[in-house]
């Protein structure tokens, strides 16, 4: 029997990686003869780098960074195994964690430091870049990073902006002459599981600026000052950037990804799965696992377990998933394909319980499942009539 297991992370409890060794070694205790290959996945969000190093052996490389406030911080990106492949999260650099509540403000927060680790992975020699675009602080149209990888935008004083969505509507003049010529050779892929342009009702200023902490006020500044941008980018570079579905994702890195650096928008998992080459793993399996934290109703909507069904039941094969817990209308995830859904929680317990026994519970559930899933070998069966 050929196993092939492919969770995410349990968000703040394991990685993907530690969620498929503990699958495995509670499945080993029932089929120590079994084969298996572990690989880890991720939706372009916190995790991604770790997941796609690991599952192509490759490596973690640190890195010195500016955060969103322009401060000097640590911070890291993955190097796939063969060393082509550049894994960027934005949020290690450009991220909302980052920050204090009390400092949030997407009118001064810039995404300098996702253009800086831009510039590491090229220094590795990569020429090609996942770039996980989740969990920013930013509403800065992804100038910041134009700007780190030698990007000049300049006011009608020709001096420099000043970082963050406050200084766009400064904007007179964008000078691409100086861009990192690196780039020019380098493919570019954004995982970006959104579809909001980069104004509008929808778009990044509305939609992302307040939960990067924009007051109502900020709002209206930050969509004048998104609107003038793509004003100048069409002017200046003959690209339309306000519509493309997605460009409002990340308070417009997407847009920016487009238009400073010749990139592409691709759902996550879609990029991700390809990558990690998921269909040729599926087709080697007999039996297809996965799973995350929590699954419900969302898990539908561009997450990777859902992705994992889909191309299981495509590929005409069985998948089940282990969830710390299942929640609102979780029986309908299994019109997706998956044919079982087992949540590992044991006894009454509270988040806080599950999530530091996550290990523990994950391996004897495995294990439970499997036990009953060997019956079948005991049992005589007869169809019902």
């Amino acid at each position: 029997m050929k196993i092939l297991i492919c969770p995410d992370k349990f968000k703040e409890c394991l990685t993907s990686g530690s969620v498929a060794v503990h699958i495995r070694n509670g499945i080993r205790k029932v089929f120590p003869e079994a084969e298996y290959k572990i690989l880890p996945l991720a939706d372009g969000g916190e995790g991604t780098a770790e997941a796609l190093t690991e599952a192509t052996r490759g490596r973690i490389e640190n890195a010195r960074v500016h955060d969103p406030l322009m401060r000097p911080i640590s911070s890291f990106f993955g190097v796939s195994g063969d060393g082509k492949t550049a894994i960027i999260e934005m949020a290690s650099a450009s991220g909302l964690a980052l920050l204090k509540p009390v400092e949030r403000n997407p009118m001064v927060a810039s995404t300098y430091g996702t253009g800086e680790l831009i510039r590491y992975a090229l220094d590795q020699g990569c020429n090609e870049i996942i770039l996980g675009i989740g969990g920013s602080a930013t509403v800065d149209g992804g100038v910041g990073m134009a700007q780190a990888l030698g990007v000049s935008l300049t006011d009608d004083t020709g001096w420099e902006i000043a970082p963050g969505g406050g200084g766009l509507g400064g904007i007179f003049k964008i000078d691409s002459a100086n861009l990192d010529p690196r780039v020019r050779s380098c493919k570019i892929y954004a995982a970006c599981d959104v579809s909001n342009p980069l104004t509008g009702p929808h778009g990044a200023a509305h939609i992302f600026g307040p939960q990067k902490g924009a007051s109502p006020e900020m709002v209206i500044q930050l969509e004048d000052n998104l609107k003038h941008l793509a004003r100048v980018i069409r002017d200046t570079d003959r690209i339309e950037v306000e519509k493309i579905p997605g460009g409002g994702a990340a308070g417009g890195m997407g847009a920016g990804i487009v238009a400073f650096l010749g990139g592409e928008l691709r759902p996550g998992f879609e990029l991700i799965s390809r990558f990690v080459k998921l269909d040729e793993w599926i087709r080697w399996a007999d039996l297809v696992i996965t799973g995350e934290g929590k699954m419900d109703h969302q898990t539908a909507f561009g997450k990777t377990p859902a992705g994992v069904a889909l191309a299981a039941r495509r590929l005409n094969k069985p998948v089940m998933a282990f969830t710390g817990s299942l929640g609102e209308e979780s029986d309908k995830l299994y019109d997706l394909g998956f044919d079982a859904l087992i949540p590992i929680a044991d006894k009454p317990m509270s988040l806080e319980q599950s999530m530091a026994d996550a290990g523990r519970l994950l391996e004897n559930a495995a294990e439970r499942a499997f036990r009953i899933a060997a019956l079948g070998k005991l049992l005589p069966f007869t169809p019902f009539t």
